[in-house]
């Protein structure tokens, strides 16, 4: 049985010009999901789903793998996370390798830390869920969020019931930190989703998370970091 992380890291990213391996702090950013994943001693093999042959180097030159070039299919604006795991899943089986779990991990994930991928696999398994990943807390209530309703700007409420609601009593809302899915491939492939009825996720700190899909993301990122890290 063989435990592997998948990282996507296709090349084509057109916000951010190769935005995979961007210098994020000294180094490829997808360098430091290569290396936090190896660190972490829970795969036996972490390998780069690309169609970029220099992704593919650079993959290598960290430690990575790249066995096979993504097809044309999962390359495009249309591929989905599941499109990329089910080639890799498929890869592997038809080269005789059964895979006993598996991580997803997001190219552009520089908060992701050995520990934190160890307990989404501890949860994976004690709590027999199909997938697991981080989140982090909404700001503010979405139980109040505001709508509008004109071009001139008129505002409503998505849930007027709340209007005076306290946000201390109101239920805390999450979002997908856009990191990593711990998964079951079996489950994963039968359902033909990463996000099931069976799945499990752990909160964190807003601090260690950044969604980076232009460049005042990317400083936003890189000052976080330097925040949390000390770097």
């Amino acid at each position: 049985m063989t435990k592997i992380a998948i990282i996507p890291a296709r090349g084509g990213s057109k916000r951010i010009p190769k935005k995979n391996i961007k210098d994020f702090l000294g180094k490829p950013i997808i360098a430091y999901s290569i290396e936090t994943a190896i660190q972490s001693n829970l795969f036996d093999e972490v390998i780069v789903s690309t169609d970029s042959e220099e992704i593919a180097e650079i993959a290598k030159k960290h430690g990575a793998k790249t066995p096979f070039l993504r097809s044309e299919k999962n390359s495009d604006d249309f591929a989905t996370t599941f499109d990329v795991i089910q080639e890799v899943l498929e890869w592997y089986s038809a080269n005789d390798k059964n895979i006993e779990t598996a991580c997803c991990i997001y190219a552009t994930a520089p908060f992701i830390t050995s520990d934190l991928l160890k307990l989404a696999e501890q949860n994976l398994t004690t709590n027999q869920f199909d997938t697991v990943f981080p989140v982090t807390r909404f700001g503010f209530p979405i139980q109040r969020a505001i709508k509008k309703t004109n071009d001139a700007g008129k505002m409503d409420l998505f849930q007027p019931e709340h209007l005076n609601s306290r946000s201390q009593d109101l239920e805390p809302a999450f979002q997908d930190a856009g990191q990593f899915y711990f998964f079951k491939p079996d489950i994963i492939l039968e359902k033909k989703k990463v996000w099931t009825d069976n799945s499990g996720i752990i909160e964190i700190d807003e601090l260690l998370a950044q969604d980076i899909d232009n460049e005042t993301d990317w400083k936003l990122a890189e000052l976080k970091y330097q925040l949390a890290f000390g770097n």
